[in-house]
């Protein structure tokens, strides 16, 4: 009784000398998660890139798991980011309809949950750094209150004319096309040597290697692949930053690191192959390069073709987080973790739907991809359904022998086609009808037989 009597004494004696609390050992996983701003599917080496080098990258995809079928959820900017960062189709929230322009006044809605809010909730630090084009017009749409603690970067795309922010003010800083990535790189060491001791949620929104291309003057000239190719070799530079300051703090077995991109290449850049680019309804305008790293858990120089989204990243976080799902709001994106641990190689979708504004343009399920329309959704132009030899005939494209999309099969595969249009009717009946447009143009006269 004595003992315990002294022992409880000497607990009150420390607690009353408030020495400070020693720091806990980490043990949740931290999240990196890096976007590109449209990089093309075949611009990095590990996805068959010749003329551009990407060490980086390419040591990040052997020393994890590489997907050849991940799509963006948005051939532009705006819908493709919310898609990633709320794990729905991004006109569950408004923001289908093109990009967010300099005098928009759309923007994330305050009810719904991120990625980055929902691992704040579950005690990570969270940050952005870079590119953020989910809303401004007020600070409610803006980083600080969409679930990140931290915030350094560009409200709007790297080719408006906007101040650099830091948190939720403008700084004196100017708008340099050829140091972003390089502060942006330097912001991301920062906060991680800052928040080494505890979990952390690091989201670096590159605005490279979207228009103006301007390389930096260590970069200049370094490709065989013009501007485009030096910027892109740069970012490669930044990602090895980022693995070096895991890797010198520690944190490597600790961190799950994640590299894609927003969309596909415009104006310059490759698909890899695969037909179209950003803002076209084609393959090459969602197909992106999706690499993945988590050492033990992942294994290393892996690759899977199964049909996946940047929707399913929040729910996939959620599951290595250990976080639980927001209850308030309707998920589309599904938990890929056994993909990426190579545990199945099956889809947890059944189609994935692709979007031109409000309109659902093409849809896939795993061999097969049908294609309604295709239109730049930032040019006025008329909508163009695809009337093979006018009989209102949608494309149906082969996806494992045609991956280019070159050669229609909907007359020789009429069951396959009848699946996809019950698809899309599906897809019809639980997404456009959220659109806030009520004109039907797109389809009108579409054989359904």
């Amino acid at each position: 009784m004595k003992h315990v009597i002294i022992i409880l004494l000497f607990s009150l004696i420390l607690v009353g000398l408030d020495y400070p609390p020693t720091a806990a050992p980490v043990t949740s996983q931290n999240i990196v998660l890096i976007l590109a701003d449209d990089l093309g599917y075949g611009d990095i080496g590990a996805y068959g890139a010749e003329l551009i080098k990407t060490p980086h990258l390419d040591r990040l995809a052997g020393e994890g798991v590489r997907l050849t079928n991940f799509y963006a959820s948005g051939n532009v900017c705006t819908p493709s980011r919310a898609g990633l960062l709320t794990g729905r189709y991004a006109i569950r929230d408004g923001l289908a309809d093109k990009t967010i322009t300099v005098k928009d006044t759309r923007g994330l809605p305050a009810e719904t949950t991120t990625i980055a809010g929902l691992l704040q909730q579950h005690g990570y630090r969270t940050a952005l750094i870079g590119k953020w084009h989910l809303g401004h017009h007020t600070q409610a749409q803006q980083p600080n209150a969409q679930g990140f603690d931290s915030f350094y970067g560009l409200l709007q795309p790297n080719d408006a004319e906007q101040p650099i922010y830091r948190n939720k003010q403008a700084t004196d800083e100017p708008l340099d096309q050829s140091v972003l990535t390089r502060r942006f790189t330097e912001e991301a060491v920062r906060f991680i040597e800052n928040n080494a001791r505890q979990s952390f949620f690091l989201f670096l929104s590159h605005s490279a290697p979207h228009i103006p291309l301007v390389p930096s003057p260590d970069f200049a000239g370094t490709s065989q692949a013009g501007a485009y190719g030096d910027v892109v070799q740069e970012l490669d530079w930044s990602v090895g930053q980022v693995l070096d300051a895991v890797q010198r703090n520690e944190l490597t077995d600790n961190t799950v690191i994640v590299f894609t991109s927003d969309n596909g290449p415009f104006p310059e850049g490759s698909t890899g192959g695969l037909r179209g680019g950003k803002g076209t309804a084609w393959d090459g305008g969602y197909r992106v390069p999706f690499i993945a790293r988590w050492p033990g858990q992942i294994r290393a120089g892996s690759m899977a073709d199964a049909m996946a989204m940047n929707i399913d990243l929040l729910p996939t976080i959620a599951e290595i987080a250990g976080a639980s799902l927001p209850r308030s709001v309707e998920l589309d994106g599904r938990n890929i973790l056994p993909v990426l641990l190579g545990n199945t190689n099956d889809s947890p979708h059944e189609a994935l739907f692709f979007f031109n504004n409000e309109r659902i343009a093409a849809l896939r399920t795993r061999r097969w991809r049908m294609v309604l329309s295709d239109y730049p959704p930032w040019r006025d132009a008329k909508p163009v359904l695809f009337e093979a030899t006018r009989t209102r005939e949608v494309l149906l494209f082969d996806m494992l022998s045609d991956p280019g999309e070159q050669y229609d099969m909907s007359r020789d595969y009429r069951d396959s086609r009848q699946q996809l249009l019950t698809h899309l009717e599906r897809g019809r009946d639980t997404l456009e009808t959220l659109s806030t447009h009520t004109d039907s143009e797109m389809y009108e006269g579409l054989d359904k037989n």
